[in-house]
């Protein structure tokens, strides 16, 4: 009961009213008297109103009415008071949700039961360095895996701790009950004992992925803590399960569990087979602790004796005399095979693992046939914790779906050795690393009750990033090794991948530089790094140009490279499609700007002002004449200081598209063309005035500005820095007839071409002469009839 609390009315504990607005006034505290008094005035002491205990009192001439607090907390008490339930659950349909929503595989259920022996293999390992007795004589620590087709079962014993009857009600009789939970908690509370942190359980539901494929499952267990041995057994569709005493003494087990599993029809012929079985153990088990066995069909060859065959015309000697030889046979037989022989080199020392044990594990694991380029073996401690082993292949992915396919199945996640899943989208890796292979093994993660999906977390943020530090550190250090024809292998497979990562992931800009490599003008056999270009650039230089072409041998032969490659100034040949991308998502490199030389207002720097200036004044009528003549084809036209030997180029405007980059967008297969004009941009004819055309156009543009020669000179050559600039002309066709009628124009009777006419009279002349002269000849001409012509070889002259 709450202590009795007096609590002088006050408005805040009553509706408001004028009748306690003023104090003053006389008539106010009568009517406040009258409400809240008894109609028999002072006479009653208490009374109750709105369920409340009131006591009314006498202080001088004023009236006090007070309130019992302990009637106020019993009224608070009784109002929140109630009665308390517990969840109820349908038994069969939680079975039936766990069995058949947790897991997406049907597979799953011999990893969840080879795990659950492996955490009883961990507890009684544990449990014996304080009490070896444990242990007894039952044998190796082990699992074993024997299916049967014959009667369709398939099961799995381990000479684990095992389970006594309070256990088996426990653990197997209570769903979400995680045995291995509770040990855990058990060693936390007894710090003496420390704690073993490899035990795999967690959820409590790993034991029930056994009726994703089977309808009945037997438990026989024998605990060295009991002496008695029992048998749990459950159907899939029943709610209930029988626990019995064993009384068989061919079936007494010495120590540990095994689990039967009476398979379903559609899962006998799958899993009953051993070679799919292996496979199981081998995929998702094969870095268990503990050796697991599995039953397995075997040949050998045996020597035999058979008798000897009479040969013919012998006669059969008598049945204790008949001649006996020496063959060999093979026979089939069954018996226990290790599945689990490879061993998780993470968890070993990086000191103690050669590169040939390195190799060979990544063979195995990935099934490939080439060495690794380079690997990395490191461990990371602190806010995460987990051990990795990450490879470089040796070679590219053969299928092109591949290149920068996020869901590749090259990382490995296992927790604590138990393989979890290969089937991510970018959780761990980022699309443009997808080529990177290894595992990961961590205690840390954070799964869901199946294990089969990794939760977006801080943890899985934290052990991506340094991931893909490792990763950077290893393909690092193999550009920096003595050895350049390995990293030449990497670029030439994965610096499309390399690339990517410059488009994709600003954050590792400053680690994805320095790994690129490019052709340029003073290196076009042989790739050179940013570092390389920067160390051999001029003091003066302060930018990185690059020219984007779809070949080498274009970029060589390049206009825009023409003043650049006389003045010394290297430039950099990007020539697969995705390098101008990837250097306009860098910008800078070493606050050095990247700069594309087919795009306008190009600086070289040292330019003749003086010289520039006359230029422009000499030119500047030519440039207004033919912008004239070229109409919208070009934004304008402007005197070059970027061309030596070509008469004009077209260079594209500082915000839209290169030449280079329009050829690309013009070939997506799903493009829009309807941008392509606007994303276009402006176009820019820049003329050289030292070449002799743009002299002698300069010429006509103040001497004859109307004739039509010079202007189809100026559309010629429009069309021709069309396609010297790496554009695409949009009427080829018509080009081409300019071209035939300007090679006509140029080539007309310089070799003494004949005319037609002339040809024709020519040829009438010698026609009749021909006549005349055949006419004689005919007359002087003894004609022989054919039959008079004999030959001494003639067989038919006889």
């Amino acid at each position: 009961m709450a202590p009795v609390l007096n609590r002088t009315l006050t408005p805040a504990s009553l509706p408001y009213s004028p009748l306690f607005s003023s104090k003053s006034n006389t008539h106010n505290r009568l009517l406040s008297r009258s409400v809240f008094l008894h109609q028999n005035g002072l006479k009653v002491n208490n009374f109750s109103c709105s369920g409340l205990n009131w006591k009314v009192g006498k202080r001088g001439n004023s009236v006090v009415v007070k309130c019992e607090a302990s009637a106020v907390a019993e009224k608070e008490a009784a109002e929140s008071s109630g009665e308390t339930y517990e969840y109820q659950a349908e038994v069969s349909r939680l079975m039936n949700l766990i069995v058949h929503s947790l897991y997406s595989h049907k597979e799953i259920f011999l990893r969840e039961l080879v795990s659950n022996a492996s955490d009883a293999l961990d507890k009684l390992r544990f449990l014996s360095v304080t009490d070896p007795s444990l242990l007894g004589d039952a044998g190796e620590l082990e699992i074993r895996i024997k299916p049967d087709p014959e009667k369709g079962t398939i099961t799995i014993s381990d000479t684990g701790i095992g389970m006594t009857r309070e256990e088996l009600i426990d653990c197997l009789g209570t769903i979400a009950q995680s045995g291995t939970s509770k040990f855990l908690n058990a060693l936390k509370e007894n710090k003496d004992l420390g704690s073993d942190n490899s035990l795999i359980g967690q959820f409590g539901v790993g034991f029930y992925s056994a009726f994703l494929v089977a309808e009945k499952v037997t438990v026989s267990t024998k605990s060295p803590k009991s002496d008695k041995q029992y048998i749990w057994e459950a159907s899939a569709e029943s709610s209930s399960y029988v626990i019995k005493e064993e009384t068989d003494p061919e079936k007494q087990l010495r120590r540990g569990t095994e689990i039967t599993l009476y398979l379903k029809d559609d899962d006998k012929y799958e899993f009953t087979e051993p070679s799919r079985v292996q496979g199981l153990v081998k995929n998702y088990s094969q870095f268990v602790s503990f050796p697991i066995y599995t039953w397995q069909e075997k040949s050998r060859t045996v020597e035999v004796e058979e008798e000897e065959e009479p040969k013919e015309g012998e006669e059969t000697p008598p049945e204790g005399e008949k001649k006996t030889k020496k063959t060999t046979k093979t026979e089939k037989y069954w018996d226990w095979e290790l599945a689990n022989e490879t061993k998780p080199i993470w968890m070993r020392n990086p000191k103690e693992v050669e590169k040939d044990q390195y190799n060979e594990f990544y063979k195995k694991t990935f099934n490939e046939f080439l060495d690794p380029l380079t690997y990395a073996h490191f461990t990371t401690e602190g806010e995460v914790e987990f051990r990795s082993v990450i490879y470089i292949p040796g070679m590219a992915p053969m299928n092109n779906e591949d290149v920068v396919n996020p869901k590749t199945k090259n990382i490995r996640l296992y927790v604590k050795r138990v393989f979890i899943s290969d089937d991510f989208d970018g959780e761990l890796f980022p699309r443009y690393l997808s080529f990177v292979k290894g595992v990961v093994d961590s205690n840390d993660l954070p799964l869901n009750v199946s294990r089969e999906i990794l939760q977006e977390s801080r943890i899985v943020r934290i052990m991506r990033k340094r991931l893909v530090r490792k990763t950077f550190d290893m393909i690092q250090e193999l550009a920096d090794s003595e050895n350049k024809e390995d990293y030449r292998k990497f670029w030439e497979n994965f610096g499309k991948f390399v690339k990517l990562g410059c488009i994709e992931d600003t954050g590792n800009h400053k680690r994805i530089t320095p790994l690129l490599r490019f052709f340029s003008s003073k290196s076009e056999d042989e790739l050179i790094s940013l570092d390389e270009y920067i160390d051999n650039m001029d003091e003066k230089q302060n930018a990185i140009y690059y020219i984007a072409t779809d070949s080498l041998k274009s970029a060589k032969s390049a206009p825009f490279l023409e003043k650049l490659v006389q003045k010394g100034i290297e430039v950099l040949y990007l020539v697969e499609p995705i390098d101008e991308v990837a250097i306009q998502n860098l910008q800078t490199y070493k606050e050095k700007k990247f700069v594309d030389v087919s795009k306008e207002d190009l600086e070289l720097g040292d330019t003749d002002q003086v010289k520039e200036r006359e230029n422009k004044q000499e030119y500047i009528a030519l440039c207004d004449w033919m912008k004239q003549q070229l109409g919208d084809k070009v934004a304008k036209v402007q005197i070059s200081n970027r061309l030596s030997s070509s008469p004009c180029v077209l260079v594209s405007g500082k915000f839209g598209w290169s030449a280079n980059m329009e050829r690309l967008m013009k070939a997506q297969t799903l493009g829009d063309t309807s941008t392509l004009e606007f994303m276009r941009g402006r176009r820019i004819m820049e003329v050289n005035p030292d070449h002799p055309i743009v002299k002698d156009l300069n010429a006509a543009c103040k001497n004859a500005p109307e004739s039509s020669e010079a202007k189809r000179a100026v559309d010629l050559l429009y069309e021709t820095a069309l396609i010297s600039s790496g554009f695409t002309p949009d009427s080829p066709a018509e080009l081409g007839g300019k071209i035939y009628e300007m090679m006509a124009v140029a080539l007309g009777g310089k070799w003494g071409r004949v005319e037609e006419s002339e040809a024709a009279a020519a040829a009438t002349d010698s026609s009749e002469s021909n006549v005349d002269s055949t006419s004689e000849s005919a007359a002087e001409t003894e004609v022989v009839e054919p039959s008079e012509v004999r030959t001494e070889t003639d067989p038919w002259s006889t």
